[in-house]
């Protein structure tokens, strides 16, 4: 009908058959019924080709016309990858669908698990080889390296950690070029090793554990501050490419432009409360500071002792460009006073020296009781927020 008189309608058929009209209509080569009906679905069917997933995606691909579907399955299956691996074949993905699936960057997966879907796919490709690859010889690796020549470089490896690469890559690590293997294993290693240019960013999962902050919207300095309290980081040059590491709850408990900037305010808020977080927005510059407290901050004249706590300093809201420096002197973590604020050691202090319910007006950083300046300057500054948190799992 359409051929002859220029019109068709969607209402003389049920979903089913009009994408059977699709489909013929590629195959005729109306590019203009293509376009329509592609639009057509994505905007009205979405529910129907996700329940319909693999029809839609295996026919897509196997078309060079039909580019909107294909980019709907690929967007469906980076933002749902849990629902394809249920439903869908995961092993009968064609080459160039599994490329572009695990190229982007907002794949909602762990990288270990991207790394072992890629493998179980190689696998699937080559059902002579053995599932463990201590059996494998020399021309098993060279047969896999082949099969999965496009994808190895799109496996995030710097994103996983220490176990994982141990345990999930070394077997495999035939697979992968010397060098980049040689630079992942210093990555866990070697303290001094250094991040090359060309490595790719962890990728933007969401999470649900998100920090209520107006300093801080870069989950990967939470992250890194995250490691550091339970100890993970070996070499914190590589921590901005870890996948993020969001074991605790931020619970809000003071936040200066909302509750005020002063010792009595934060006092009244913060003390006897244990295992906190400051962080503090220089005012006027992209820096951020802060520290972490495992004990109670208190009212009282005294020094905290601690062997946990550490004082940070991060560039442009950027993990990057990470300063972290733990504690030296363990007999002088924290100086409590009703005067002042957060006080780390005298290397981060916040304080009003003449009365507790006067702003802050004393407010400096120095190498004292900890390892590292995390200021290139000791002058002193402004703060243009500050906020501190309790930390939970």
């Amino acid at each position: 009908r359409y051929i002859y008189g220029g019109i068709f309608s969607l209402n003389d058929h049920d979903t089913s058959e009009n994408f059977k009209i699709l489909l013929a209509a590629d195959e005729l080569l109306l590019q203009e019924v293509v376009d329509y009906l592609q639009k057509y679905f994505i905007d009205n069917k979405s529910e129907w080709m996700e329940q319909h997933f693999e029809l839609v995606h295996r026919t897509s691909f196997q078309s060079n016309s039909l580019l909107e579907l294909q980019q709907f399955c690929t967007n469906f299956m980076a933002n749902s990858p849990e629902k394809i691996f249920i439903s869908l074949d995961f092993i009968s993905l064609p080459e160039k669908s599994l490329v572009q699936l695990i190229k982007r960057d907002d794949l909602q997966m762990k990288e270990i698990e991207v790394w072992e879907h890629v493998l179980k796919w190689g696998l699937a490709q080559n059902p002579t080889l053995l599932l463990d690859p201590n059996t494998w010889s020399d021309d098993d690796f060279k047969t896999m390296e082949n099969t999965l020549h496009n994808c190895l470089s799109l496996v995030r490896f710097f994103s996983l950690s220490s176990k994982e690469f141990i345990q999930k890559v070394r077997p495999y690590k035939k697979l992968l070029k010397r060098q980049l293997y040689e630079d992942l294993l210093n990555s866990h290693l070697d303290p001094d090793s250094e991040p090359t240019n060309n490595i790719s960013f962890p990728r933007n999962i969401k999470n649900d554990k998100s920090i209520d902050s107006k300093i801080v919207n870069n989950l990967n300095i939470i992250s890194t501050i995250s490691r550091r309290i339970d100890k993970m980081v070996i070499n914190s040059k590589f921590d901005h490419l870890r996948d993020l590491y969001s074991p605790y709850k931020f619970k809000l408990l003071l936040r200066g432009s909302r509750d005020g900037f002063t010792p009595n305010k934060f006092h009244e808020l913060c003390d006897d409360i244990l295992y906190t977080v400051t962080l503090i927005k220089v005012k006027e510059t992209e820096e951020i500071l802060g520290g972490y407290n495992p004990l109670k901050w208190e009212s009282s004249f005294s020094w905290g002792k601690s062997k946990d706590s550490f004082i940070f300093s991060f560039k442009n809201n950027n993990a990057k460009d990470v300063i972290i420096s733990n504690i030296v002197n363990t007999e002088y973590a924290f100086f409590n006073s009703p005067f002042n604020g957060p006080y780390f050691g005298k290397d981060l202090v916040i304080r009003s020296p003449y009365s507790k319910n006067e702003v802050y007006s004393d407010i400096y950083c120095t190498k004292n009781s900890y390892e590292k300046k995390i200021r290139d300057t000791e002058d002193q500054f402004f703060i243009e927020d500050y906020e501190v948190f309790q930390i939970t799992k």
